[in-house]
């Protein structure tokens, strides 16, 4: 029997990668009209090819973007694009459909938890700004924990809080290596969001090694009472 539910926040509960390219896109016109000589189109592959070496959340990337375009950084152009990119981020965090309306079902018969590879803070403004920081019976980040999802720290951390076995606990997130495989280890049953991985990268149906799969958050009704 199910005593638990542990959450992803980003690309599972928040659109994350939405949010991050019109934030991005928002960003280099910023920078285009302050000054920066390149394409819009040409930026935002720089963009991505250094999210994708260094991680989505480094912060240099405008600093590495404006070095290669005009030769040395220039900070007239650099705050033009971090001012519009803080302010569209704080319109874009918002949650998925579905997500709010489920979240309020599984409530009440269920307790809630997050379990996040983002630093405290960035959970927390995440989860605020996105209006589902009320719907948690535990917010667990690497900050609490000092580890990432693939160690089992996390998640061993969640059930001794919630005082559950991990047969009692489903995990729900998006990344195959931390949100499926390792829970699994143990003996916590999964299930993969689909719906928060690009296209490019979404593995075939039923091949993610997750118990269970769904297409939208509001699916994860049906998955709870198959178990």
């Amino acid at each position: 029997m199910i005593k638990a539910i542990l959450f992803d926040v980003d690309n599972t509960l928040i659109d994350f990668m939405k949010m991050k390219r019109k934030s991005c896109e928002a960003a280099v016109e910023a920078m285009i009209s302050a000054g920066l000589k390149m394409k819009k189109e040409d930026a935002m592959k720089e963009i991505y090819i250094i999210y994708d070496k260094k991680g989505m959340e480094y912060k240099a990337v405008f600093e590495k973007i404006i070095k290669k375009s005009n030769g040395k950084i220039d900070y007239r152009i650099m705050a033009s694009g971090v001012l519009a990119y803080r302010s569209v981020k704080e319109e874009q965090v918002i949650p998925y459909e579905g997500v709010m309306p489920t979240l309020k079902v599984l409530k009440k018969k269920y307790k809630l938890v997050v379990v996040s590879d983002a630093p405290a803070m960035k959970a927390w403004t995440r989860l605020i700004m996105a209006k589902l920081d009320g719907y948690f019976d535990l917010v667990l980040t690497k900050s609490d924990v000092k580890k990432q999802k693939t160690s089992t720290v996390p998640f061993n951390s969640a059930l001794k809080y919630l005082k559950i076995k991990p047969e009692e606990a489903l995990m729900v997130g998006d990344r195959i290596e931390r949100d499926i495989q390792t829970p699994k280890k143990l003996g916590i049953k999964t299930c993969f969001a689909r719906y928060g991985v690009e296209d490019s990268k979404k593995p075939a149906i039923g091949k993610s090694g997750a118990d269970f799969e769904i297409n939208e958050f509001k699916e994860l009704i049906d998955v709870l009472k198959k178990i």
